[in-house]
């Protein structure tokens, strides 16, 4: 973690998160609650939204939307359902010189962390979008699922 970065700053981001994918989720006809109470009551919503969407027209403002909208969804489920937290990390090879990532004690008794931009940009390079293989690729990284090789 940064050692500069406050906490306040990365609380704010991951309350940003947090609003929006509860936002998402009551366009989808979750409540604030269902959704709090277990994110994936979301999923079937947003897969269906992503399935509906005429990707082949999109401009890039329209990836940057869908992008940060499931990068927020993303996050925030890891955080609800695995007690996961947004951390900041330094990382010169970014624009800004740092990236939010979700870290996480894996079921190994380590902790892992993971980057939901990233993950989500993996979709977009496997199209079609699929949010159930897109959680599934974030909890294997982070080792917060059994590992059915083992």
């Amino acid at each position: 973690m940064m050692q500069n970065a406050p906490k306040a700053e990365v609380l704010e981001w991951a309350e940003g998160a947090h609003r929006n994918a509860v936002d998402l989720a009551a366009m989808f006809g979750v409540t604030p609650k269902q959704y709090s109470e277990d994110p994936l009551t979301a999923l079937p919503g947003f897969q269906n939204y992503v399935d509906r969407l005429p990707l082949g027209e999109f401009e890039q403002s329209d990836w940057i939307t869908l992008h940060t909208d499931l990068t927020s969804y993303l996050g925030d489920l890891l955080v609800l359902r695995h007690r996961a937290a947004w951390r900041k990390v330094a990382d010169q090879n970014s624009p800004v010189g740092y990236r939010y990532v979700i870290e996480a004690d894996g079921l190994d008794g380590h902790a892992h962390r993971v980057e939901p931009y990233d993950v989500v940009m993996e979709e977009f390079e496997n199209l079609p979008i699929e949010i159930g293989r897109m959680v599934a690729n974030a909890e294997a990284v982070l080792h917060v699922t059994p590992n059915l090789d083992e």
